[in-house]
């Protein structure tokens, strides 16, 4: 019973025509995700479909905790063919969730199975992907050549020496992998291992690192180390954005203090925080970068979990937190300074649509078209009804012609096709409002806006120099 035709998420005539003559083939650049990039430099090839589609997917551990599956078929000890049969039992109780989309989207875009994934076909769909994955169309480099991805950007720490990207770079793989820096580390001075963090970072710069400024050199270093490598962003997960007052002397004084072993109090963190994120706004500014800031999870909520499993036990969810005030601020005193970079904007609560697509049209302005970006979906909202909540926010309070699109978010070398699914919500919504008469029936305009959201606003705001090297 195959319900994902054609004509799947595309209510009209118009939504389809701007899907297949518009969207449908144009290539991608997934340009944030948690894929190990480990994987695509040996370009791994997965033992079953457990492994490249279960292990690691906190939406799908949330939905089996949910119907009550014990924690041994999840995360547990388990073998993989019980833990896929245990996912497949409840694939048909995800009914409404994006789960059961994305599910039976990506058994049919990657192994041509149009079968509605149950408990009585696990077995037979289980070996039936398991000698696909076998062959070396499925590695995963492979496997992003299928899609059409043109750039993936990987998430990774300062510290990282980088070697995966050099290999695949040195490989000349098609596909342009590029590393984004992502600095939680270096901001978390509460964490007990912070002072060692600062130790490695100081030895791979050459920076003795005992107050601010000399802080400051050592991570400038590693920005540069990661730009001449291809870096063009950074991203940050935090609650909120900090935006304290400090002085630079405040700021030597604590992480004197922390290096001498001194616990920190949350205030004096969030001052820490305040002046390295500042700081690092500059140097991104000053290198053509695109500063990402996702906002607003509280995590790890659930501590037996969290002892249990560690990091990423899918126990996060949405915060209730004030962001409009110190964001703004932030954003302000970089852009005082001429010194504000390309920056994108997500939220994880729907509640703050409106707040950052109005806080990006703030800081318009100079170039390039659409500087500061509402972010797409993401997260707990990258579904049918938050991607069409977050194009209409944008739609209504700035400009969607601007947007630069989708992006995976995954650590999953099957979630490609949320591009896909992506583009068919974007196009329905475009399709209703020609048919209400809402927008004119111009075909040819219309579809070049939706070939600039799904790929060439990307390519023209995050300057691969990458992208298009022969």
């Amino acid at each position: 019973m195959n319900f994902i035709e054609e004509d799947f998420l595309l209510e009209n005539r118009f939504s389809k025509e701007l899907y297949e003559r518009y969207a449908k083939d144009m290539p991608i650049i997934d340009y944030h995700c948690h894929l190990p990039v480990e994987d695509i430099a040996e370009d791994r090839q997965f033992k079953n479909l457990t492994e490249i589609w279960i292990a690691g997917d906190h939406y799908k551990w949330r939905a089996m905790r949910a119907l009550g599956i014990e924690e041994k078929y999840i995360t547990g000890n388990s073998n993989d063919e019980e833990k896929f049969e245990k996912w497949a039992a409840t694939i048909p109780y995800t009914l409404r969730n994006p789960l059961y989309h994305w599910t039976h989207l990506e058994l049919q875009r990657y192994f041509g199975i149009t079968d509605l994934l149950n408990e009585k076909n696990a077995k037979k769909i289980y070996n039936q992907c398991n000698s696909l994955l076998a062959t070396q169309a499925y590695s995963t480099r492979n496997l992003l050549k299928k899609m059409n991805v043109k750039v993936v950007c990987t998430t990774d720490d300062p510290a990282d020496d980088l070697k995966h990207h050099k290999k695949i770079a040195e490989d000349g793989f098609e596909v342009k992998v590029l590393p984004t820096f992502r600095p939680d580390a270096l901001l978390n001075i509460e964490s007990d291992g912070f002072s060692a963090y600062l130790h490695k970072i100081g030895e791979q710069t050459n920076v003795k690192i005992k107050d601010f400024s000399s802080l400051a050199t050592a991570v400038e270093r590693r920005i540069d180390y990661f730009h001449e490598h291809g870096c063009r962003l950074s991203d940050h997960g935090l609650e909120r954005m900090c935006a304290e007052d400090f002085s630079e002397n405040e700021i030597d004084t604590l992480l004197k203090k922390k290096l001498a072993g001194e616990n920190i109090t949350t205030e004096e963190a969030e001052k820490y925080q305040s002046a390295l994120m500042l700081k690092m706004g500059e140097f991104y500014g000053k290198r053509n970068w695109t500063m990402q800031l996702h906002l607003g999870p509280v995590r790890d909520t659930n501590s037996k979990l969290l002892n249990q499993i560690g990091k990423d036990a899918g126990v996060d969810s949405i915060g209730d937190l004030n962001q409009a005030k110190p964001l703004a601020k932030f954003l302000d005193t970089l852009n005082k300074k001429d010194k504000l970079p390309k920056t994108i904007l997500y939220n994880v609560n729907p509640a703050d649509n409106e707040v950052m697509a109005t806080m990006a049209g703030n800081f318009m302005g100079d170039s390039p078209k659409g500087k500061i970006q509402h972010g797409s979906a993401w997260w707990f909202l990258d579904q049918k009804d938050g991607m069409e909540k977050q194009l209409n926010s944008l739609s209504n309070m700035g400009l969607i012609s601007c947007f630069v699109g989708m992006l995976t978010d995954s650590r999953s070398f099957l979630s490609v096709p949320r591009h896909e699914y992506f583009r068919r919500v974007l196009c329905n919504l475009f399709g209703k409002d020609i048919e209400a008469k809402e927008l004119p029936e111009d075909i040819e305009w219309i579809g070049k806006i939706i070939q600039d959201i799904c790929y060439y606003n990307a390519e023209s705001y995050f300057q691969f120099p990458e992208l298009n090297k022969k």
